[in-house]
């Protein structure tokens, strides 16, 4: 990759650009392995397509998904049978247990993260609140904000429907909020659950098995601010720039729907090849005019939202990525599933351990990197960041 000439030159210590300061994550109490998600499946939805169940296994397979979290439990088809009879009007039923689940998800890995940071509640001064599983008024935001007793004049702002570029877009408002207002402390949380879309097998919807195999549920929170208090807090990342890009003529490829039997999902098959086409311009623009215009691709680290195994090679064929530049988002994907916004959280978490292991060792560890993530629209979320833990 060649320089571009002017840099922006950036010292050692950090000074107006926002940081992360903690992360943490929280999930149903539902754990499936994925050697026996497909006969529990066909079993919990009382199908019997005997081709449809290869198709399932063979999926499972694929997907290099080993264990995920889910809402969804015996209990709960117990008293909703409905939620797997095919053509039925769940909507509400559906609403109604993920409106709970995710705002419990979000309270737990809210918790979890201030307990890291180390500071008090009363510290936060802003909130944003990624999800796309739920649906009602007032949002997530409000309901989060009661759960965890923050102060009535904490600024809130939901993002809903951004599927999985949801957390990297929530990275990029929580860094704009902590940038322009000094002393702010902002508590980013992202919270999905797969419930309102769960439905049984069908040989008229094939593709729905793609996410059986792939997704999963979860919550994930981030603290950040400016100008770390030194001494008490430890911040992780610093965000340099942030941009978003959509691809015209691409908002069919990922598509959803809200219905009466609830979240209608699918997934073109050419996203992989889509987001292959587009990666490498867009991580092209993300560099330019920085500190890194004229670094190579492995020079850097890479927090890229594992959507899946496909897309995940497609990334690192085109930008001709060693095979462990990916690692730390195929673990997530291996140990969480696509768990759609909360999984940029994930992918950091295991960042952070890469490098305090490296660390340790007394190995060289890549200093700047680029968070990614691709969703709905196709929306390109990028953030240009550096690690303060190496």
């Amino acid at each position: 990759m060649a320089n571009n000439g002017d840099s922006i030159k950036i010292t050692n210590s950090v000074s107006g650009n926002a940081t992360i300061l903690a992360l943490g994550k929280a999930f149903p109490q539902q754990l499936v392995m994925q050697d026996y998600l497909v006969d529990g499946f066909f079993k919990s939805t009382n199908c019997t397509d005997h081709e449809l169940k290869q198709k399932l296994t063979r999926l499972c397979k694929t997907t290099t998904v080993k264990t995920r979290y889910v809402v969804m439990s015996e209990e709960i088809l117990k008293n909703y049978p409905e939620l797997a009879t095919e053509g039925l009007p769940t909507v509400k039923q559906r609403l109604d247990i993920s409106n709970k689940a995710v705002t419990q998800m979000a309270i737990d890995a809210s918790l979890s993260c201030v307990k890291v940071w180390g500071r008090p509640l009363s510290s936060i001064t802003h909130l944003v609140y990624v999800s796309s599983s739920e649906a009602r008024f007032p949002g997530g935001d409000l309901h989060l904000a009661r759960g965890l007793g923050l102060k009535p004049d904490v600024c809130r702002i939901m993002l809903a429907f951004t599927g999985c570029s949801g957390g990297v877009a929530g990275l990029r408002v929580a860094k704009d909020l902590a940038e322009n207002n000094p002393g702010s402390r902002v508590l980013l949380a992202t919270s999905e659950t797969t419930i309102v879309g769960f439905r049984p097998p069908s040989a008229q919807r094939p593709y729905d098995l793609v996410g059986v195999a792939l997704f999963g549920d979860g919550a994930g929170a981030v603290i950040l601010g400016a100008d770390p208090v030194p001494g008490v807090e430890k911040p992780l990342f610093e965000l340099t720039s942030a941009i978003q890009q959509y691809l015209p003529d691409t908002e069919k490829t990922i598509d959803g729907r809200l219905t009466e039997e609830g979240i209608k999902f699918q997934l073109g098959r050419e996203l992989p090849q889509v987001i292959e086409s587009h990666v490498e311009e867009f991580c092209k623009k993300m560099l330019k005019d920085t500190v890194c215009s004229g670094a190579e691709y492995n020079d850097l680290f890479w927090a890229v939202h594992p959507g899946g195994p496909a897309i995940l090679s497609k990334v690192e064929g085109r930008l001709q990525l060693k095979p462990d530049k990916l690692s730390a988002s195929r673990d997530a994907l291996r140990d969480f599933g696509n768990a759609s916004s909360n999984t940029i959280v994930y992918v950091l978490e295991n960042l952070v351990e890469e490098s305090k292991k490296k660390r340790e060792k007394g190995e060289e560890d890549s200093k700047w990197g680029l968070i990614l993530a691709f969703g709905p629209g196709i929306t390109f979320e990028g953030i240009l960041t550096r690690n303060l833990v190496c």
